[in-house]
């Protein structure tokens, strides 16, 4: 149609088939994309967990900035979001937070995200205006629905209640409604406190943990020593996946795919598609290697 409307001189026509001609090319491009989440968890719903490292106020605001990002990035993406627990900081900020992110292949896309982000800035918090680094790791987690058997012991399990705290209903902050499981052998730890009632929670606290142990055991069964080990590296210098660079220049850079992008505002307004297809890319190259 387009060497057609170019023989004839035909303006409108080839305007019309370069349009025609770059739906295609985006349909390809997004069957291309869906072929990269072919794992069998990709298509379920994903619980991300942020957690502020060392570095007191600084680093509990990063952590706030970051679960603004993945929030926006969800509503751009037309998913539904559900807080299930906060941490608040001590001044500002939050320790850490653990958010359901429910649609279409949440955690294919997310899973991207896993490791410890890096901050660079002119602290907010510094009346002397000094460059501040501060850290964040964040750990993705498939749903897991019923057909899947993660087999956990009661035995294992350390089972703290607390007041909740932040804003909620009237039974907020006055019963023990919150929920914090240990599973002893792993070390791994989540909670939950935005529900009304501690049952609901501890329902709650259960499913994150199942998703945790289940991507842990999925992890030591395919040997991927760095999988495994994601949500217990340092964070801090050395193990960051992504940095984020406000001053002196702007830029965030991805250090796995090394692909970066100077938009850090964008970036941190939720658009994080390219740095996720970059890294999907880069994944499905390693795999077929």
């Amino acid at each position: 149609m387009l060497n057609l409307a170019e023989e004839e001189e035909d303006e409108e026509s080839a305007n019309e088939a370069r349009a025609e001609l770059l739906k295609i090319l985006k349909k390809v491009e997004n069957f291309e994309f869906l072929r990269m989440l072919g794992e069998p968890d990709d298509p379920n719903n994903a619980i991300l967990s942020i957690n502020a490292g060392a570095g007191g106020t600084e680093a509990q605001d990063w952590a706030e900035m970051l679960l603004r990002m993945y929030l926006r990035y969800a509503e751009r993406c037309g998913f539904e979001t559900k807080t299930l627990d906060i941490q608040d900081g001590d001044e500002a900020g939050i320790k850490s937070a653990t958010i359901m992110i429910n649609g279409e292949f949440p955690f294919g896309y997310l899973k991207a995200e896993n490791g410890v982000h890096r901050l660079v800035r002119i602290s907010p918090f510094d009346s002397n205006k000094r460059r501040h680094t501060s850290f964040a790791s964040i750990f993705v987690s498939p749903e897991i629905d019923d057909s899947i058997e993660v087999n956990i012991d009661e035995k294992d399990l350390r089972i703290d209640t607390y007041r909740a705290s932040g804003k909620g209903g009237q039974h907020v902050n006055k019963t023990d409604s919150a929920v914090r499981i240990t599973h002893i052998p792993t070390g791994t730890v989540v909670s939950c406190q935005n529900e009304r009632s501690q049952r609901q929670n501890k329902e709650s606290a259960m499913k994150i943990l199942r998703g945790r142990l289940y991507e842990l055991e999925k992890a030591k069964k395919q040997q991927v020593v760095d999988e495994v080990n994601s949500n217990k590296m340092d964070i801090a210098w050395g193990s960051q996946i992504r940095s984020y660079i406000m001053h002196p220049y702007q830029m965030v850079k991805d250090h796995r795919t090394d692909f970066e992008s100077s938009n850090v505002d964008a970036i941190l307004d939720g658009e994080l598609d390219e740095f996720i297809k970059s890294y999907l890319s880069y994944n499905s190259l390693e795999q077929s290697i």
